[in-house]
């Protein structure tokens, strides 16, 4: 058979909620379309992996988390490469190219992939490909795809130059004599072979009369045999006109590994790092029966585990799979009588059925207020029927939701949970996830904007509850202002925390202005005109306000929420009003929001 020299590669990738990993695992799917094998590993898995040594060209896919950290997945590997003893031409022997993601709705767009690339280069690694930087504010897709359209043609062209390299000669050389034995004999034994194989082919006479004419020489075998193997992957003639069938069973892509566990144990998090278990010691519904979103908190008992946050830090929640999804992947594995086993599948092809990711959740409190407690908010969210599926409910949220349907209560009511014992209470796995930017400042005289509508409130009344602390406990000292824009559907249905929190901080000063808006509520008697609906008709509004305290106070402005929609309306506002009050145009607006991000005094805590 002809010697082929696989042209490999291998595709690294640090993703956080999965979408670095899906488009690794694309390219990885399209690499054989183009005459490519590709291997593929997360960055977390070093044991996959070694670049010390790496000759292949490698194609580095890198999300972008938190405050422009690189992913979780990516944090060992990025220690590693920032150790100072490495020389500066560690890496000198590495060919890569770099796809970053991220999103400009968030400070420090792609840093997760740019803190990479720098220090490759520093260490002496070489672009085989140009680095992309991918929006998710604008749709990714908008650079991915003709990224990975023109990452084919640069591998093509590296490794034709990596194919002139002495060594690469000299092992095709290797290759060849070791195939087609340029030997006597090893022509003799060429010739039997092919006989055999002319023969169970059952090639006509007129086939293997010619069959037996060019196997003259070794060139003329090397030709025969290359037609052979083309008419095998092609399905050409003469095999194409022959009754010839060859069975063969499809190429295992699954590993199923099984582990015998006590029937008594609870489940646990396969991946329990840096995770504590904790009781939910109270669940509230925060919204009406009717609202579109049912809104929930949960308020966790972090005593025992003496876990620190500061307003503004989050907390990631572990939830399992649906039970209704693992029965029915039990039952096409044929494993439903194997309940008492943990089972492990693994996808063969791709090497990293990869776990579910932990969720994030904005703390809702202030350890001041609630020693010993944390508060997190949530929306159960909901999906309509589909052909391919029915009515679901998003996986944590409506997890959590039926995990503490036993002691869930409406706003205003005592309690069900102050009934039971401690053991009895719902647990789930938790991990505090710090924030190193989306705190109070430092200096409590400096004016504050929050806006976070819906859910987006969450941190802010972490905010305003250490406020309120600061304030009794420093009655002489000079706070600065507090502004909240809030926004919410129905002023009766789902204006979260309004008398016990936020009615109670307008009142006894903590909060200096709550401006409020309903978007889904009908006009008033009076028959308002031009009511502001969302958040950023408020701050329009307000707009002389709000630049005088950014422009002038050198306040600090947060945002919260939802980042395809409120947050993307929010920045193009601040733009506008920028760019009135100054005189300036939308370019030198844009240059001063820049400058606001840089000095951490406009900072965001959102999500898609």
């Amino acid at each position: 058979m002809p010697c082929e020299v696989a042209a490999r590669f291998l595709i690294l990738y640090g993703s956080q909620r999965g979408q670095a990993q899906s488009i690794a695992e694309e390219i990885c799917q399209q690499a054989a379309e183009h005459g490519f094998t590709a291997d593929i590993s997360c960055l977390s898995n070093q044991h996959n992996y070694n670049l010390d040594s790496e000759i292949r060209p490698v194609v580095f896919m890198v999300s972008t988390t938190g405050d422009g950290d690189p992913p979780d997945t990516a944090q060992k590997f990025v220690r590693k490469i920032k150790n100072k003893s490495l020389p500066h031409h560690h890496f000198s022997h590495l060919r890569y190219a770099l796809l970053a993601l991220g999103d400009t709705n968030y400070a420090n767009f792609c840093n997760g992939g740019k803190t990479i690339d720098s220090r490759l280069q520093q260490l002496g690694a070489k672009h085989f490909y140009p680095t992309g930087h991918a929006d998710d504010g604008t749709g990714l897709e908008v650079v991915v795809d003709p990224w990975i359209e023109g990452l084919w043609d640069a591998l093509k062209k590296t490794f034709s130059s990596m194919a002139t390299s002495d060594q690469q000669d000299a092992d095709l050389s290797d290759c060849t004599q070791d195939n087609f034995h340029k030997t006597a004999s090893g022509q003799e034994k060429n010739k039997s072979d092919l006989e055999v194989d002319l023969h169970l082919l059952k090639l006509s006479e007129a086939d293997s009369q010619k069959g037996k004419e060019i196997k003259s020489d070794s060139s003329d075998v090397e030709t025969l045999s290359t037609v052979l193997v083309a008419s095998l992957k092609q399905s050409v003639p003469p095999l194409s006109q022959s009754a010839l069938s060859v069975p063969a069973l499809p190429a295992s892509y699954l590993e199923v590994r099984l582990e015998q566990v006590s029937t008594e144990r609870e489940p646990v998090p396969s991946d329990k790092d840096g995770y504590h278990e904790v009781s939910i010691s109270k669940a509230v519904q925060l919204t009406q029966d009717d609202a579109v979103k049912a809104a929930i908190l949960l308020e966790l008992d972090i005593s025992e585990q003496n876990l620190a946050y500061q307003p503004g830090d989050g907390f990631d929640i572990l939830c399992p799979n649906r039970a209704s999804e693992v029965e029915e992947l039990l039952l096409r594995l044929d494993l439903q009588t194997r309940k008492n086993c943990a089972v492990q599948v693994n996808l063969l092809k791709n090497k990293h059925l990869p776990k579910l990711q932990p969720r994030a959740y904005s703390a809702a409190s202030s350890s001041l207020q609630h020693p010993g407690k944390v508060n997190l908010v949530f929306n159960v969210v909901e999906f309509p029927a589909r052909p391919e599926h029915p009515a679901r409910k998003g996986l944590c949220t409506g997890w959590l939701a039926g995990h503490v349907s036993s002691i869930l209560r409406p706003l205003g009511t005592v309690p069900a949970s102050e009934h039971l014992g401690t053991s009895a209470l719902p647990k789930v796995h938790v991990r505090p996830r710090p924030s190193s930017t989306f705190h109070l400042p430092a200096d409590p005289s400096v004016p504050v904007v929050m806006v976070g509508p819906g859910t987006g409130v969450a941190p802010f009344i972490g905010f305003l509850q250490q406020r309120e602390k600061e304030r009794e406990a420093n009655r002489e000292a000079t706070f600065g202002e507090m502004w909240l824009f809030f926004g919410c559907r129905h002023k009766d249905k789902d204006f979260l925390f309004r008398y016990k929190e936020l009615e109670r901080f307008a009142h006894n000063g903590t909060l200096s202005h709550l401006i409020v808006c309903f978007s889904r509520d009908e006009p008033d008697a009076a028959g308002t005109v031009n009511r502001p609906t969302y958040v950023q008709h408020n701050l329009r509004l307000h707009a002389k306000n709000v630049a005088s305290i950014l422009l002038k106070d050198k306040g600090s402005l947060y945002v919260c929420g939802d980042a395809k929609n409120m947050a993307k309306d929010v920045n193009d506002t601040l733009l506008e009003i920028i760019g009135n009050e100054l005189q300036i145009d939308k370019l030198d607006a844009m240059k001063t929001v820049a400058g606001l991000r840089e000095e951490k005094r406009y900072l965001q805590d959102i999500w898609s």
